[in-house]
């Protein structure tokens, strides 16, 4: 055997090194792996979000106390305004509830009135111009409207006052009132009276001031019945 053949082969030795792990360009240095940035930047984002939280809360609660600073410190503390009577705004539903909305909403005494005084404006625009209606029915309005009146307050009874009392505020009203007591008038008379065709506006004045009309101990139905028919066909 030749000493070429007792040599044995040697082992190889060259060691075998693993590849480097490709590491992005754009990672910053301070993290190792695009997973250490990206759970980085979930911490900071939450803390970012915990921050604005807490600034809106502080800004809700400072703006909560500068609009109730000049509120009353409880509902029952609102002043009833000089245009309302007080006795009847305590008991009212809609008074109640205007001070109850105010402080809930932190309104001061002057923006309570003032919201009050709006619906008063609002209210009187609704109603009739008296005047102006009065003008509509002629010169002879006062004796019309009072001609109306005491007919009306014997003819409705006194639960339907109210109704005919808004239907008389208007000249619309007075000629619809006027229409109704003509239908159910009658047209005699007393013996000892003027037919009530017959008699003018002056009469009918004169007649106003005799006791049979306006005195309630001597009141006489036939005369009052007369007076009025006078004034309705004088100005029917």
């Amino acid at each position: 055997m030749s000493e070429a053949d007792n040599v044995e082969a040697a082992p190889a030795t060259e060691a075998t090194e693993a590849p480097a792990t490709d590491r992005p360009e754009w990672l910053p240095e301070k993290f190792k792996t695009p997973e250490d940035l990206v759970s980085s930047y979930s911490s900071l984002e939450s803390k970012l979000g915990q921050n604005e939280e807490q600034l809106r809360q502080s800004i809700i609660e400072q703006f909560e106390q500068e609009v109730l600073q000049n509120r009353p410190e409880t509902v029952g503390d609102y002043q009833v305004p000089e245009s309302l009577d007080s006795e009847m705004a305590v008991d009212n539903p809609l008074f109640q509830w205007w001070a109850n909305h105010s402080f809930e909403n932190g309104y001061n005494q002057e923006e309570f009135e003032a919201g009050i005084q709006q619906y008063i404006e609002f209210y009187n625009s609704m109603q009739p111009d008296l005047e102006a209606e009065k003008q509509q029915l002629g010169d002879n309005a006062d004796a019309r409207i009072e001609a109306v009146d005491l007919w009306a307050s014997k003819f409705f009874p006194e639960e339907l006052s109210d109704a005919v009392l808004q239907l008389g505020s208007t000249a619309k009203g007075i000629e619809a009132l006027e229409y109704i007591k003509q239908q159910m008038g009658d047209t005699s008379v007393n013996g000892d009276s003027q037919p009530a065709s017959q008699i003018n506006e002056a009469q009918l004045r004169d007649m106003m001031k005799d006791p049979r009309y306006w005195n309630p101990t001597q009141r006489e139905q036939a005369f009052v019945k007369q007076v009025e028919e006078g004034f309705s066909k004088l100005y029917r």
